[in-house]
């Protein structure tokens, strides 16, 4: 057995030198062959659902998370079309969902039989951001609505994108932005252009994407808002006065001597809430030139910082624009007008009823508290008092008889027809030497 194993390995060895001696003398040549690999799909995600509902559900998962490409395992398919159900599913989204009618251009969905589920590749086509997405707030009352207004215009951003099922239309929202302004001029430097989009047009529940236009950067309204605060803080500290009657007349007496009536600018404006300085609280305040609508806001922001009741009327001055305010004293509301106080004088336009108010202005009078206080300028600087008579029997009193300073007095020495006067017709004469 061992001669044979012996012999085995002989032979082996013997083939093996033969071999390597013919790849030594002779020419080698290697060949190999390159398959081409067939094209697979990148690798997606993959989720799977059991029923529309959850598909749909996925669905808008996705958009929220701004994911363009997915692959959606559909199990339990029970219908007869698969394909033309999945699309009309996202169609649905696409149009009548808030969010997808919102963020979306555009679904895609092709689905392929796989055994015994479908494979569903989806591919959607924004039209929004991310960003755009992630800003969307659910509001659901009224107050939470003027809040978050109120937030992004006193950030002066450039748009809001809230999601309610209040039904609002576009004017609602803008007659909600014009009466945050008018209550708020501390905060927002200037009234911004609206427009509102609503997403779906129809529903009980939407979206409302609306755009703030401004005249200057936000950067740079941002800027004013500080300038403005600022202000508005060292015109308020400077009011003095025991009551508030007193605090409100230091106030008007403050801005009137600060801020000039722009005549010019109150020719050309035709609107309230107009982008001109001169109609800003900023205007008035910072820059010191305004028209009425300027003065009125500048007058709420500094009444605001005291903690007075102060409120900005729109309306009409001998039939221009014009805004004014009014003030809750002592129990009883009373129109201002610093501007007109300005041009006219304070007794024209300070602590006036309505009226004082009806032969030269014009205002919503049904919305509008009335005024019928009883306190008037006087109550505060007093009345006006003549000038006192002069004393007859004053001896500085030029018309008393016995002034000796009158040189037509016939008491006085130095009037000629005197007759004690020295050198009068009767007085003894004056001797030159002395």
């Amino acid at each position: 057995m061992k001669q044979i194993i012996f012999l085995i390995l002989i032979l082996a060895a013997l083939f093996a030198s033969a071999g390597c001696g013919n790849l030594l003398e002779g020419d080698f040549e290697s060949i190999t062959f390159h398959e081409v690999a067939p094209y697979e799909k990148p690798p997606v995600e993959q989720i799977s659902v059991s029923d529309m509902d959850e598909f749909k559900e996925t669905l808008l998962q996705l958009i929220m998370e701004h994911e363009s490409v997915t692959q959606i395992q559909y199990l339990n398919f029970d219908g007869e079309d698969v394909q033309t159900e999945i699309q009309r599913a996202c169609d649905e989204i696409m149009l009548k969902h808030p969010i997808g009618a919102y963020a979306v251009e555009k679904i895609t969905a092709d689905a392929t039989r796989i055994v015994s589920y479908f494979e569903v590749d989806i591919e959607i086509i924004f039209k929004r951001t991310r960003e755009q997405l992630e800003s969307i707030v659910n509001v659901s009352t009224q107050r939470y609505m003027m809040t978050q207004l109120l937030s992004s215009m006193g950030q002066h951003k450039e748009e809001a994108v809230i999601r309610t099922s209040m039904q609002l239309s576009d004017e609602d929202i803008a007659e909600q932005i014009k009466e945050i302004y008018y209550e708020n001029p501390r905060r927002i430097v200037m009234l911004p252009f609206v427009t509102v989009e609503i997403f779906p047009e129809e529903g009980m529940d939407r979206i409302y994407e609306i755009k703030f236009g401004h005249a200057e950067s936000s950067g740079m309204l941002q800027q004013y808002g500080e300038n403005l605060s600022v202000s508005v803080r060292r015109n308020a500290e400077i009011a003095v006065g025991d009551t508030d009657a007193e605090i409100l007349f230091s106030l008007v007496g403050n801005l009137m001597a600060s801020t000039e009536f722009d005549e010019g600018t109150a020719r050309t404006l035709s609107t309230h809430g107009a982008q001109n300085f001169a109609a800003t609280a900023f205007g008035a305040l910072v820059r010191g030139s305004a028209v009425g609508e300027g003065f009125a806001m500048a007058f709420k922001a500094l009444c605001d910082e005291l903690g007075f009741d102060c409120r900005v009327v729109l309306g009409l001055h001998d039939g221009r624009v014009h805004a004014w305010n009014i003030v809750l004293l002592e129990g009883a509301f009373y129109h201002i007008d610093v501007a007109m106080c300005v041009v006219n004088g304070l007794e024209t336009a300070f602590l006036k009823t309505d009226e004082d108010f009806e032969e030269m202005y014009d205002w919503d009078k049904e919305n509008t508290v009335r005024c019928e206080g009883e306190l008037t300028l006087e109550d505060i600087i007093g009345p006006d008092e003549p000038d006192e008579p002069e004393d007859p029997d004053n001896p500085d009193n030029p018309d008393n008889p016995d002034n000796p300073g009158d040189p037509d007095n016939p008491g006085n020495p130095d009037n000629p027809d005197n007759p004690d006067a020295p050198g009068g017709s009767d007085g003894e004469p004056i001797d030159e030497e002395e």
